[in-house]
């Protein structure tokens, strides 16, 4: 009786390396496109009845980051393909405010909230996305021969010549078919007569700062000094943001001011009627609320509820990510980018103290 064929799909080995790429590459093209606009008083391409928009040069990017891996075998080929991706996409979506209005208005409100929505769908995915660990043979035996390319390339070096064995091993373990329990045999046989064909392995760029990274982070960051600036941090950040909201609560009991207020969200067509007037208070009470708790998290940490202080920042932030900064780019537009920058670094920050300092260690086994 004929096997039945199994073509569920199997995730790259590097799927977590292409899609940071493409992420990288797709916040620096939006966050430098709009600031080389501002600085040069938005220029225009192409004369009389022609206007070559950027969405056209993203469109081309995205054409060949397309092409890359469908011409090309070769690894690099996907590195290149997830950098021009990440760029044309985001050429491409900086233009979204043209495309969902009559007047094709590029600085219609709207626009930056739904570039910052797809970016944040986009890091949701790197964040599910787990690299192939699993025991599944045909996943290793997949990954296994993408990783033979390094050999004909003469570029295997003795930790993938071990990780290829390592795979093999629980492909031909795993295996029931004997077709491809004999294909696996005969690749650790093939390997194995080549060990003295390997070469010594060279870090690539990713594994290179990683490196780097813990050397600095080892030398200047002990739990004190981490502590010290996250609290800090904390502190500081949640004291800069309650700054804008409480402006506005306390103009409440300015008519003057308060209505200069308004007239100037209406003129910039950030409000345009009493639901959209809501929409603002929202934003005004949530941005509020978010930074008071932030600083709550760092008084937290400084009488040392360290363990309570972190989780209850993080989730902040991630109510920060989802909600807040929708809210946020609608009313303050792209200047937003450096304020989703740094809670990204303090989110970083966080997430890395948890795992060096309060993630429980197994105790060692008693032999």
């Amino acid at each position: 009786m004929q096997k039945q064929l199994n073509r569920s799909p199997v995730l790259q080995k590097r799927v977590k390396e292409y899609l940071l790429i493409t992420l990288i590459s797709f916040a620096g093209s939006v966050s430098l496109t709009r600031l080389f606009l501002e600085l040069t008083g938005y220029p225009q391409l192409g004369g009389g009845e022609l206007h070559i928009a950027h969405v056209l040069w993203g469109g081309l990017l995205l054409f060949v980051g397309s092409l890359l891996p469908l011409i090309y075998n070769n690894r690099w080929a996907l590195d290149f393909s997830a950098f021009f991706s990440g760029i044309g996409v985001g050429l491409f979506i900086d233009e979204v405010g043209k495309f969902i209005t009559q007047s094709n208005d590029y600085f219609y409100p709207s626009a930056a909230p739904i570039i910052y929505a797809f970016f944040l769908l986009t890091v949701l995915l790197f964040v599910q996305l787990k690299k192939p660990h699993g025991q599944d043979a045909r996943e290793n035996l997949y990954t296994a021969l993408q990783d033979l390319q390094e050999l004909l390339d003469n570029d295997l070096s003795i930790k993938e010549h071990r990780e290829i064995l390592e795979r093999l091993r629980i492909a031909r373990d795993a295996e029931t078919s004997p077709q491809l329990n004999s294909l696996a045999n005969s690749l650790i046989n093939f390997l194995q007569d080549r060990e003295l064909q390997i070469v010594p392995h060279k870090p690539g760029f990713i594994e290179r700062w990683q490196f780097r990274f813990r050397v600095l982070e080892s030398k200047w960051f002990s739990q004190r000094t981490f502590r010290l600036v996250l609290i800090c941090a904390l502190i500081g950040w949640g004291i800069y943001t309650l700054i804008s909201p409480w402006v506005i609560i306390r103009a409440f009991n300015n008519t003057l001011f308060l209505n200069q207020l308004i007239q100037n969200l209406v003129n910039q067509n950030l409000v345009r009627n009493q639901s959209g007037l809501t929409w603002f208070q929202a934003h005004v009470a949530v941005e509020g609320t978010l930074a008071v708790i932030t600083i709550i998290c760092g008084l937290l940490f400084l009488i040392k509820r360290e363990k309570v202080a972190v989780r209850m920042a993080i989730a902040n932030l991630l109510v920060t990510f989802t909600i807040a900064n929708l809210l946020l780019f609608y009313f303050d537009q792209f200047s937003t980018i450096i304020n989703a920058t740094i809670q990204l670094l303090l989110f970083l920050g966080l997430i890395r103290y948890q795992q060096r300092f309060l993630s429980e260690k197994k105790p060692p086994l008693v032999k």
